[in-house]
């Protein structure tokens, strides 16, 4: 039997939903025809759902700004591929999908973290490149992103780019997710934008066949993702989704429930009221590698 496609977001974002698409899409309506990301993220999502029209916004101007600067690209992908390799090339990174430049002395010397070791001057470099322009290079950031530590995207206070180097580089994965990314969105009517959620989600005249998939920072995780996150705006999110409800607009929403002992009431409580599927997730957070005992959970307010 042939294995089902899944396609991966190039933004390989932290907590995305790549690894579960398939579990909790088989809960989603069978016809949509306005699909809404209130928190896109990375997308690994609505890149695997099939709409007519795609709304998707985020909070994190950074993220939206380097979906739009992909979108730019659809149907001159070569154009796109030839300025990530000479940026790449001159700041002498690493390029394991075209070539191997690592020397062997450095990977035997450090044979888990070679690529980061490698490319940690020239990492460097880009970075304060980045950090010093004036006008803010999206390309560089996104290579910033695809050769930062677990390709995460954190700023300052100063809105500069502040992690530092990962071991990873360009490989065939990342070129594949791009690759991906661009024949999806050929064909994709898509409208981005970087509001509020509760702001975006007001803002929308719901019509027939309208379903919203809510992936938001979890409350009871400790995540670069989920430290803004609150109890106050977790309450305002579910009284949110309750109009909706109201309105007759289908939602489905993912939350961890249970983590490492602690129990988000809140969402427990209100999520009674709705139907509650438990999934088999794998969510490990980047201060901590080890799977920890927790319950994920899909609510929908439809069957």
């Amino acid at each position: 039997m042939k294995k089902e496609k899944i396609n991966r977001s190039p933004l390989f974002y932290v907590g995305d939903k790549y690894k579960l698409i398939k579990e909790i899409r088989q809960y989603f309506p069978s016809t949509i025809n306005r699909f809404f990301e209130p928190f896109v993220g990375g997308g690994s999502v609505f890149l695997n759902v099939d709409a007519n029209k795609y709304f998707l916004n985020d909070i994190d101007r950074h993220v939206i700004e380097l979906h739009k600067f992909l979108c730019s690209y659809i149907n001159r992908e070569n154009d796109f591929f030839e300025l990530i390799s000479s940026i790449i090339k001159k700041y002498n990174l690493s390029f394991s999908f075209k070539e191997d430049i690592v020397p062997n002395e450095l990977k035997l010397k450090y044979k888990k973290t070679y690529y980061a070791h490698f490319n940690r001057n020239g990492f460097k470099e880009l970075k304060n490149d980045y950090n010093n322009a004036k006008d803010k290079n999206l390309a560089k950031l996104y290579i910033l992103l695809i050769y930062g530590f677990n390709r995460m995207l954190r700023f300052n206070s100063l809105d500069e780019y502040n992690l530092p180097v990962g071991n990873v580089d360009f490989n065939k994965n990342v070129y594949n997710a791009l690759h991906n990314y661009f024949i999806i969105n050929k064909h994709n009517e898509i409208n981005w934008s970087n509001l509020d959620f509760k702001e975006y989600i007001n803002s929308i005249k719901w019509k027939k066949d309208d379903f919203v998939y809510l992936d938001p920072p979890y409350l009871i995780t400790f995540s670069e993702y989920n430290k803004y996150w609150n109890i106050h705006l977790e309450k305002e999110l579910l009284s949110t989704l309750d109009k909706l409800n109201d309105k007759n607009v289908n939602f489905a929403i993912s939350n961890v429930v249970n983590y490492k002992g602690k129990i988000n009431d809140v969402f427990f409580n209100w999520a009674e009221k709705y139907n509650k599927y438990t999934i088999t997730s794998n969510y490990i957070n980047y201060h901590d590698n080890s799977i920890k005992n927790f319950t994920e959970v899909l609510v929908t307010n439809y069957k």
